[in-house]
């Protein structure tokens, strides 16, 4: 080999190599942040991410694609709430007020005013504030979690439900009597889109497990809507195979491939192939089947059945019904949440001016609490979670 050939077959060599440095290290910085960080600042809780492919650009990776729930472990609160009382807070629809019970006593150390109709406490997508439904006074009242304080109300037409795009960037209102599923700032809370529906009621929803769907349940015509998140376009509508049908509640499974509608009249839980969006199959559960909640392990969903003072299990890796518990003298099991720990489902009492909370273990009833007239859509707060989707508390 000439002197020549030898420099220049060096060159190349060392050029290959810096290039494969330059790549390694640039590479493993922009993976470290993202293994970090979600989008918005938002710490992963957990083991290494693993993003769903092709999922809604801006979204949090899925932590794992198995386990939709994965981030909201027993006590796994997030930096952003880790400080913050525990409270359970229950809207009541008649008393225009929200209970504060400590969890510690069972006993309510606070009522706050609101606006009229109180329906749910929804968290923020970035879990800071606490907004509190007012339907009929048309405002959303936010509460600091942090201090337990109500802020100024801000002007919001027929909020019924609220919920929160999975890239934080919109919330979305339930309104319900206008017909209309409003997309708003998710700070400021003005409007971005108006999409009018053409079904009666909606209602409740949860989303696909890349964020790119949602499934609406519309609760006086008894159908159900897929929403595209980016387009904010209904791209499906479908009417529930049940005369009568009032759905209520959505839940998604932690695989991701099932969604799960409470109905309140079918008396069962409605399951959804969301993808094909096909005609669902009834689970019959019980009485006026309204609220579904996740275990802390994902093992399990909590069905109140709100007409029978009932609660159903359902296993989700046996893929049926397992136990059913029954509240003693009887009551009408709602809207809830679990507790940070896992140990209590806190249900309220709709037409019995009370709130129940229920050891998760057990079944037993810990305690029966009285409240103002009509709790509704109670929070428990803080929960473990990276961020909200909205309701009463759906993390991810």
């Amino acid at each position: 080999m000439t002197p020549r050939r030898t420099r220049t077959t060096a060159a190349l060599i060392a050029a290959t190599v810096l290039g494969a440095l330059a790549g390694c290290s640039a590479e493993p910085k922009a993976h470290r942040a993202t293994e970090a960080l979600g989008t918005h600042g938002v710490k992963a809780v957990g083991p290494k991410p693993k993003p769903v492919e092709q999922g809604l650009p801006g979204m949090p990776p899925v932590l794992d694609p198995k386990d939709l729930y994965a981030a909201d472990r027993p006590n796994k609160l997030s930096p952003v709430v880790k400080d913050f009382p525990s409270r359970v807070y229950v809207p009541n629809t008649e008393s225009d007020t929200v209970s504060v019970i400590d969890p510690r006593t069972y006993k309510v150390i606070e009522t706050i005013a609101v606006g009229r109709q109180p329906q749910h406490v929804v968290p923020s997508w970035d879990m800071k504030t606490l907004w509190v439904n007012d339907d009929k006074g048309n405002t959303l009242t936010p509460i600091d979690p942090k201090t337990g304080k109500a802020g100024k109300a801000v002007d919001v037409h027929d909020p019924y439900n609220l919920y929160f795009t999975p890239d934080g960037k919109y919330s979305i209102v339930m309104a319900s009597l206008d017909r209309e599923l409003v997309f708003r700032d998710a700070h400021t809370m003005k409007t971005v889109k108006t999409v009018p529906v053409s079904c009666y009621g909606v209602n409740h929803t949860d989303f696909s497990a890349d964020g790119r769907y949602f499934i609406v349940s519309c609760e006086f015509s008894g159908e159900l809507l897929k929403v595209d998140t980016a387009k904010m376009k209904v791209v499906a509508q479908e009417r529930l195979p049940f005369k009568g049908a009032m759905p209520q509640d959505v839940k998604i499974s932690p695989d991701g491939k099932t969604f799960y509608i409470a109905d309140m009249v079918a008396n069962g839980v409605w399951v959804l192939d969301g993808k094909n969006f096909t005609t669902p199959k009834l689970l019959p559960t019980g009485k006026g089947a309204h609220g579904l909640y996740v275990s802390r392990d994902s093992r399990e969903m909590y069905i109140s059945n709100r007409g029978e003072g009932t609660i159903s299990i359902f296993d989700f890796a046996k893929n049926k019904l397992t136990k059913k518990w029954t509240l003693p003298d009887g009551g009408s099991p709602d809207m809830g949440g679990v507790s940070a720990d896992g140990k209590i489902l806190w249900l309220s009492g709709r037409y019995d001016a009370e709130v129940y909370a229920i050891d998760t273990r057990t079944g037993k009833q810990i305690a029966r609490i009285p409240v103002g007239n009509g709790p509704h859509g109670l929070a428990v707060y803080p929960q473990p979670g990276r961020y909200s989707l909205g309701h009463t508390g759906i993390f991810r």
